[in-house]
């Protein structure tokens, strides 16, 4: 895909929705650092659910609350026993190693329980400002299809992304392709005839409008 056609695609997402963002539900870079742990094979949905009863929440108040407690909080959530340990784990380290703030750097994001790439690349992205992309299955999907950034693996696809985004829309990239491959650029059937880059993407299989 050449680099006139990667811009027209993020000029459109952009043009669509101005403003993207997480479909999480917080109101801190902690509480949002434990929504995404507690996503991990979870829909948004369902942690928004779950942390309407949790947040708002500090570190502290989640060592108060302890494992048991935790979990009692987040049981509809698929894993949330290991999730619940990881959170209480991650809420002790920052509190003991950077005075209860979540640290802006990744290699000390990805050093707390439950925490890996992906996850500190959201948290780098939406609480911080920095540019990353967190690529998750909707992501890898989108960017293998239409041909804007194809890779064997998520670290192949997310280098990609990073290389040849556009740099004034590297920010907002990691939403707009996410909520397309949620709502549009759909798995089993994508939505060709509504997808507005359509007349961009590479791929050959598109769909048509049912009659």
């Amino acid at each position: 895909m050449n680099p006139q056609k990667r811009r027209e695609i993020f000029r459109r997402f952009q043009a669509a929705n101005p403003s993207p963002t997480t479909e999480l539900e917080y109101g801190s870079p902690f509480e949002l650092l434990v929504a995404v742990v507690l996503s991990a094979q979870a829909t948004d949905k369902s942690v928004n659910l779950a942390t309407r009863k949790l947040f708002p929440a500090t570190p502290e108040k989640i060592v108060k609350l302890g494992v048991a407690g935790l979990e009692e909080c987040i049981k509809s959530i698929g894993l949330f026993r290991t999730k619940a340990k990881n959170v209480v784990g991650l809420s002790e380290i920052l509190i003991r190693d950077h005075s209860g703030k979540v640290p802006w750097d990744r290699e000390a994001l990805e050093s707390l329980p439950g925490v890996g790439r992906k996850t500190a690349n959201v948290v780098l992205n939406t609480a911080f400002g920095q540019p990353t992309v967190a690529v998750d299955t909707h992501i890898f999907r989108v960017a293998n299809r239409t041909g804007l950034a194809p890779g064997k693996d998520v670290l192949s696809v997310e280098e990609k992304l990073l290389k040849f985004t556009p740099p004034e829309y590297l920010q907002n990239a990691h939403h707009w392709l996410i909520l397309h491959g949620r709502y549009v650029c759909l798995a089993r059937k994508p939505g060709c005839p509504e997808c507005v880059i359509r007349d961009l993407c590479e791929f050959k299989g598109k769909t048509r409008r049912d009659v």
